[in-house]
């Protein structure tokens, strides 16, 4: 079967027209029309019918579709075993101001000759499928989230336990506090308004609220770590949790205390995802390491939900 038969047809499926896949293929449209011919002949079916609109897929072109894009991944992922190493380790961390892009920075600084392109995908199941077609070669994440398992052909390890601190204004009751228990925080309100439902955190806490009776709030907007950080300074009745190693500044004036949280610590959980036939020789590099961090708590004085992924040792 070509391959150039194959991608023609599914830039054909994408653009609805032939003109349209032709110009987006930078072919002539002549050229679609023989490819697409020509992978007709080799199916024995019509992948498409002609109508005024442009090209719509026949039953069995619907049914072709998937198995089409699939092998364009399963080409691209095998051009890229043997050029690998010509380009940038492609890693997912969420966000910019979390443990797993401080975990990046460092192995930066350490491997300064490993190129990288740093992605922030919100989604796991995003971050699983690029990881599979080749598109990302490497994700942090907390697994494995209940009713989502990964698949067989991706790997995980645990590579970083991430205390939770609590973040209180001045006027908060536990403000002065050095340290505080799971159960002192029993009747405070937690308000974290970026849980997302069905993400990662939003499970994690879910399980935390469960086991320990805790009030966490994800009401209201967004708007983002500032104007979180403007209201729980203002905002005496309510706190919300931090990351040990997420990095914020904020005013002088403000008056926050972030303080750690005790018997048990919550931790929050950090796993390396990559696919197992993923070739770049910068992962051996970037897992060993991580390896060599020592971030992965022992059990004793800690939680974390039964769905996570066991540490190692």
């Amino acid at each position: 079967m070509d391959l150039e038969a194959v991608r023609t047809f599914a830039a054909t499926a994408a653009a609805g027209q032939f003109q349209k896949a032709a110009v987006d293929l930078a072919i002539t449209q002549q050229a679609v029309s023989k490819r697409i011919a020509a992978l007709e002949r080799d199916l024995g079916v019509r992948l498409f019918t002609r109508t005024p609109r442009g090209a719509e897929l026949t039953i069995d072109g619907q049914a072709f579709l998937p198995h089409a894009r699939e092998l364009l991944r399963v080409a691209e992922r095998a051009a890229a075993s043997v050029h690998a190493g010509r380009r940038p380790l492609r890693v997912d961390v969420i966000n910019s101001r979390g443990a797993a892009s401080g975990v990046m920075r460092a192995f930066h600084r350490a491997h300064p000759e490993v190129e990288l392109d740093v992605l922030m995908l919100l989604d796991i199941d995003a971050a699983v499928a690029a990881i599979r077609s080749g598109t990302l070669d490497v994700s942090f994440r907390a697994v494995a989230a209940p009713g989502k398992p990964l698949p067989e052909d991706i790997e995980s390890v645990r590579v970083l336990d991430e205390p939770l601190h609590l973040l209180t204004g001045p006027a908060h009751a536990l403000a002065g506090a050095s340290s505080v228990t799971v159960a002192e925080l029993v009747g405070h309100r937690i308000w974290m308004p970026g849980i997302v439902p069905g993400s990662e955190w939003g499970a994690y806490y879910d399980d935390l609220v469960a086991e320990f009776g805790l009030t966490i709030e994800a009401t209201g907007p967004n708007f983002g770590s500032d104007a979180l950080l403007d209201t729980i300074a203002d905002t005496p009745a309510l706190a919300t949790f931090m990351s040990e190693q997420t990095r914020l500044v904020w005013p002088a004036t403000h008056g926050l205390r972030r303080i750690p949280v005790t018997d048990p610590t919550p931790v929050y959980p950090h796993s390396l995802l990559w696919h197992r036939d993923n070739p770049h020789p910068a992962l051996a590099s970037l897992r060993s390491h991580l390896a060599g961090l020592g971030g992965v708590r022992a059990p004793e004085g800690t939680w974390v939900p039964g769905w996570v992924a066991p540490a190692r040792g």
